[in-house]
């Protein structure tokens, strides 16, 4: 038995399955991969690694936790910055305590450990929604602040109340130049996409959508919602706090609390609305933007205040932001929720009428 989808055959449900089943989306998928892996370090400079490329990597992954949580699951959070921080300094701590840990285990546990803390405080999840949920989840932000800051041990008692870390390497490879850097964060994010993409299409993913849609309907037909929101909350944290790992070990190098404060959770839900609730693909389209979008206006507005003869100081650049960032979110929330992943849909579409074998 057989069926046929944009010009080509089904024969089997395997086929059918696959995490891009259609030959040009598979195609488009492995031509970015591959550019971004072998031309993109041919071509980039140090300033574009460590300023956008590196941020936008690790910015993108911890989006896609967030978006399984909250575009996925429907569970509204502003406690990411909270499990990003819980991520570095565990990580950190596994890293500097156990004598020959390896860097990629000990990211690993910072995010099993920021799995446990969203656990925690996604309890209130099974009695509050919306509102006081987001209420909820706050705290975990405001109670995280302030353990990093106070309690010593998460520091290694550290008099200056941050921490640092150093010489990386993985099997002998030493991580220490920009590209390299880089390397290691794409590798990450890659891994991580193809799994969030392949775990959103699995049971467990139609039960979170199922949650997200209607929750009363979700357990009338069997949907345990315990086990749904609780397994959105680990899954989402989980890769926030390898995000969150990656940003303090690479990115960063040495961070103190503030660099994961509130202004980081509100940071990464508006990619995930600017990208597209609901789309792994979002998560990389929102990051870009929040990412690109401050570098480009402080270049441009400038520019063309000099062509009318009006000096554009730096605080009108940052309040142009802000405008421009909410004038984005009020459009996408309430005229288009598909944010710019309607864009890599539409281009998808076009990109399937070209003359592929069947």
């Amino acid at each position: 038995m057989f069926y046929r989808e944009n010009g080509q055959f089904k024969t089997s449900y395997q086929a059918d399955q696959q995490i891009f089943p259609i030959l040009q989306d598979r195609l488009a998928i492995m031509g970015i991969v591959a550019f971004a892996a072998v031309a993109v370090p041919l071509l980039a400079d140090e300033y574009l690694f460590r300023a956008i490329l590196i941020p936008f990597l690790i910015l993108s992954l911890a989006a896609i936790g967030v978006n399984i949580l909250v575009g996925y699951c429907g569970q509204i959070s502003l406690g990411s910055g909270a499990f990003m921080a819980v991520g570095a300094y565990m990580a950190y701590n596994t890293f500097v305590r156990i004598d020959g840990m390896p860097l990629i285990v000990a990211l690993l546990a910072g995010g099993f450990f920021s799995m446990l803390a969203g656990i925690i405080f996604g309890i209130p999840s099974l009695r509050v929604k919306g509102l006081y949920l987001a209420v909820a989840t706050l705290a975990a932000q405001f109670f995280f602040d302030w353990a990093f800051a106070r309690i010593g041990w998460f520091t290694n008692y550290s008099t200056s109340g941050s921490v640092a870390v150093s010489n990386l390497s993985v099997l002998g490879w030493r991580i220490d130049t920009p590209m390299e850097k880089y390397l290691f964060c794409l590798g990450f994010t890659v891994v991580f996409a193809l799994l969030a993409k392949n775990l959103v299409r699995s049971a467990i993913g139609r039960e979170w959508m199922a949650i997200r849609d209607m929750d009363v309907a979700a357990s009338v037909i069997g949907i345990r919602p315990m086990y749904a929101k609780l397994s959105a909350f680990a899954v989402s944290s989980f890769i926030i706090g390898v995000a969150g790992a990656l940003w303090g070990f690479v990115h960063l190098g040495a961070w103190e609390p503030l660099a994961f404060g509130i202004e980081r959770s509100f940071q990464l839900l508006f990619i995930v609305i600017i990208g597209g609730l609901g789309s792994i693909m979002g998560s990389f389209f929102g990051a870009a933007f929040i990412v690109v979008l401050p570098i480009f206006l402080n270049q441009f507005l400038p520019w063309v205040g000099g062509l009318v003869g009006v000096s554009i100081s730096t605080a009108m650049v940052s309040h142009a932001e802000f405008m421009i960032f909410g004038a984005l979110i009020v459009w996408f929330l309430i005229v288009e929720p598909h944010g710019l992943a309607k864009l890599w849909s539409i281009g998808k579409q076009k990109l399937r009428i070209w003359p592929f074998p069947h």
